[in-house]
C-alpha cells in the first residue's frame, strides 16, 4: 500500500497531463482563455474610447 501510495505522489503531474490530453482539456482551457481575453479587451476598449481611438488613428496615419 506504502509503494501504491509513493508511487502516485511521485507521478501524480504525469498521470493528470495524460489524463488531460485523453480528455483534450486543453483545447477547453485554450478556449476559456481566448474568451477571457477578448472580454477584457473589450471592457478595456469601452472604457477607455477616446484614448483608443486617437491611438488607432495615430497608427492608421503612420502607415
Amino acid at each position: 500500500m506504502e509503494q501504491v501510495k509513493e508511487f502516485f505522489m511521485k507521478y501524480m503531474g504525469g498521470i493528470i497531463a495524460i489524463i488531460a490530453l485523453i480528455l483534450q482539456i486543453h483545447k477547453f482551457l485554450i478556449a476559456c482563455i481566448i474568451i477571457v481575453a477578448g472580454a477584457l479587451a473589450g471592457n478595456y476598449i469601452q472604457q477607455n474610447k477616446e484614448t483608443v481611438k486617437n491611438n488607432i488613428k495615430k497608427i492608421v496615419e503612420k502607415w
